[in-house]
């Protein structure tokens, strides 16, 4: 059932349940406007793995760090992307300090650790890559959709 695909980040058990003896395939982001681009990456991410789960980050994130205004809640964002077939676990996040992202991927332990080519995190993610085995799998961005682009320029 889609709904079931929706989990709150403290549902550690839920989680720990969904993915167990899965090569799990994790990303995290925003996907506030959800784009060609977008759609490209989680492919792609999702053909690494068996099981793909998308830490979706939350609206404060976006306000606090992105310093924007969210085009889509969280709710209506995890709504869009159960949705997509490819889509197999959307983890609803707090909003984190450094420290709970290497917390989350401890208790995810995810096979591999999905990122685009020139994530301005990639030094963070793969050193949690490397504390849990998992391997970091750069994905090419492409260029002309960026959700700034799109927004600002259109397609």
């Amino acid at each position: 059932m889609i709904g079931n695909k929706i989990v709150q980040y403290k549902d550690h058990g839920v989680i720990q349940e969904m993915i167990e003896g899965r090569k799990t395939v994790l990303v995290g982001g925003c996907f506030d406007t959800l784009h060609y681009g977008h759609l490209r990456f989680l492919i792609q991410a999702k053909a690494k793995g068996e099981m793909l789960i998308v830490a979706l980050e939350s609206d404060e994130f976006i306000r606090r760090i992105k310093k924007k205004n969210p085009i889509h809640t969280q709710a209506q964002r995890a709504e869009i992307l159960v949705h997509l077939d490819m889509v197999d676990m959307i983890i609803l996040l707090p909003l984190f300090a450094e420290k709970d992202y290497f917390d989350m991927v401890q208790m995810i332990h995810p096979s591999v650790i999905a990122i685009t080519k020139g994530d301005p995190h990639q030094t963070e993610k793969s050193n949690q890559a490397l504390k849990v085995g998992a391997s970091i799998v750069q994905i090419d961005f492409m260029k002309g959709y960026s959700s700034s682009y799109v927004q600002q320029y259109g397609p």
